[in-house]
């Protein structure tokens, strides 16, 4: 195959390496801006020049075939290096500009990072932030993320982290709870009460505290706990705490507003609750030569904006 035929296929690799990134047609369209009736035809037109069929097709997602692998893992370092040396160069100009996608937790990012981000791109017009709101681990790599920004005990080797600020878990119910319920006095007194837990794999609930700093002696206690709502977000759990449910473990960042309000109330603070959320929140992104400035700009922003925690 003549050289000008190859450059003419130049895109058309490139978008193959994101269909086997993304599993899908569906995502790897929505990942590039495009159709997936442009994709498919892309992906089409280079197997005919390829000879070979390269991707496997089936009703929920598409594999390579050994060929389509072969092609993705040759070329996929390739179009990294061109990526980041042209975000080397548009650097170069100063200001940081570009397409930012930042994947965050869901209560964070509606309660502390969404209300607050308007002051951050109005410094930077020149940035287009896209902010996915999730609960679970991303691959960042596989999935075109910038940066991601999530509680952490500990970072893997293979990525680059911040540290944004400290952050805890606190206890909480509603004053209507209360009233009718007196509140706890010691973390045991919980297996009596109505609690609102993140479901865990272990069969029974439960809550491990600790003293809190400054308070000397006592050990780890564990709870078993029981009550009759559990969800996988602190939102929900918050929420839930709201109506009168019961009580609620969740991280402050998502109680702070409702604390502050007076309209939960913060149990046992002589205890810490360990084990449910990281006491850190991290900016996370993958290893790499090249930071662009738009990363290094928003995670500056966000060490100043978040350096205060989330104190009630």
């Amino acid at each position: 195959m003549d050289s000008k035929k190859i450059e003419s296929l130049w895109t058309h690799l490139r978008w193959l390496v994101v269909l086997e990134q993304q599993g899908s047609y569906t995502a790897a369209a929505a990942r590039l801006g495009v159709s997936k009736a442009s994709m498919s035809q892309r992906i089409a037109e280079l197997e005919r020049a390829a000879g070979v069929q390269l991707v496997r097709r089936t009703t929920r997602s598409v594999r390579l075939t050994e060929a389509g692998q072969r092609l993705v893992d040759d070329t996929r370092t390739s179009f990294e290096r061109i990526a980041n040396s042209f975000a080397g160069v548009r650097d170069l100009a100063g200001v940081p500009r570009g397409l930012l996608r930042v994947t965050a937790p869901v209560a964070l990012a509606r309660q502390q990072l969404v209300p607050r981000l308007v002051e951050f791109l109005r410094a930077n017009p020149e940035v287009r932030l896209e902010l996915e709101l999730s609960d679970r681990l991303s691959s960042l790599a596989m999935e075109g993320f910038d940066l991601a920004i999530r509680h952490a005990a500990s970072v893997p080797d293979t990525h680059v982290a911040w540290l944004l600020c400290p952050t805890r878990s606190v206890l909480v119910a509603s004053r209507a709870y209360l009233r009718r319920r007196p509140a706890p006095k010691t973390p045991e007194e919980l297996a009596t009460h109505d609690c609102l837990y993140y479901p865990r794999a272990q069969d029974t609930p439960a809550w491990t505290f600790e003293p809190a700093a400054g308070r000397r002696g006592g050990e780890r206690i564990t709870v078993p706990v029981a009550g009759p709502f559990a969800a996988n977000n602190s939102e929900a759990l918050r929420d839930a705490a709201l109506a009168g449910l019961g009580i609620a473990v969740v991280p402050d960042f998502s109680a702070q507003a409702s604390l502050q309000a007076g309209k939960l109330v913060e149990l046992l603070p002589q205890w810490k609750p360990v084990g449910a959320f990281a006491e850190q929140l991290h900016a996370i992104r993958p290893y790499a030569s090249h930071v662009p400035q738009a990363v290094t700009a928003f995670v500056a922003w966000l060490r100043e904006t978040l350096k205060g925690g989330f104190a009630a």
